[in-house]
């Protein structure tokens, strides 16, 4: 306290000087319009620019949180998309479901070996099997071939073992989606017929013949095109829209009437 007595007695002066300043400052700005204008603006420059950096601030440390709600938002949006025998409502019947979704993050991906594989932050736990298709918000990612509890590797359509059936968009005409290891932004769809009219730009989507994807999610456009004559068969090449080399967060797809296509199919394998 003392120590307090002593700092305002050595710069009582300043002190007054500064009481008085602001004082006069005060009477000045009360008394003109103008200055009192010119301080209430610039106070509220002032204010505001600290008010809209701690709102950054804080919309920063909530990125997490929104994130998981915009990831639980299109889980929903797409249930509804593969699902359309259903309606929209604040608890969807999950007895309904032709497809079921579960959300996850990629936690390690590759993109650049003949035969490359994804692991996700989804398991057995979480009622992910093998077969199981994965795809991005842009489009398919691959399928799951292994899992743990926790975790699954995803087959990347960035494989040459990988093949999965596609279509050109509004059209009944597919083919075999395949990679030949050319490239992480583009894959080639094959066994397309030569009758088929194709343009650059046609947009490739999934094929009702799979038992693991649903029909027209999106995969890529047609880069070009070749004609094999001896085949007659189109060559094609889609540009993804996925970029490969930057993914992050997934949806596996579980197609609930699989077991039972798979056990028809087989009924129908042994009868031949």
């Amino acid at each position: 306290m003392q120590q307090i007595i002593n700092f305002i007695i050595r710069y009582k002066t300043s002190l007054l000087y500064l009481l008085l300043l602001l004082i006069s400052l005060g009477f000045t700005i009360d008394s003109h319009s103008y200055h009192r204008s010119k301080f209430f603006n610039s106070s509220n420059r002032i204010s505001g620019s600290i008010y809209n950096t701690a709102d950054g601030i804080t919309q920063y440390f909530n990125l997490n949180e929104e994130n998981k709600k915009l990831v639980e938002e299109n889980k929903k949006l797409r249930i509804l998309l593969f699902n359309p025998n259903i309606e929209d409502s604040v608890q969807l019947d999950t007895t309904k479901f032709d497809f079921a979704i579960t959300p996850g993050r990629i936690i390690k991906n590759s993109y650049s070996s003949p035969n490359n594989y994804i692991t996700i932050n989804r398991g057995t736990n979480h009622g992910i099997k093998q077969d199981m298709g994965v795809i991005t918000a842009k489009g398919i990612l691959g399928i799951v071939e292994h899992t743990t509890k926790n975790y699954a590797s995803v087959q990347s359509i960035l494989n040459t073992k990988s093949n999965i059936n596609a279509k050109i968009k509004n059209t009944n005409y597919f083919g075999s989606l395949v990679w030949d290891g050319r490239g992480y932004n583009q894959v080639k769809l094959e066994d397309i017929p030569r009758l088929v009219p194709l343009l650059v730009g046609d947009t490739i989507v999934t094929g009702a013949m799979s038992s693991i994807f649903p029909e027209n999610i999106p995969i890529g456009t047609i880069k070009k095109f070749d004609l094999n004559v001896s085949k007659s068969f189109y060559s094609i090449d889609v540009e993804l829209f996925n970029d490969m080399s930057n993914v992050k967060n997934i949806y596996i797809i579980n197609n609930k009437n699989r077991p039972e296509i798979l056990e028809l199919e087989a009924k129908i394998a042994n009868d031949q």
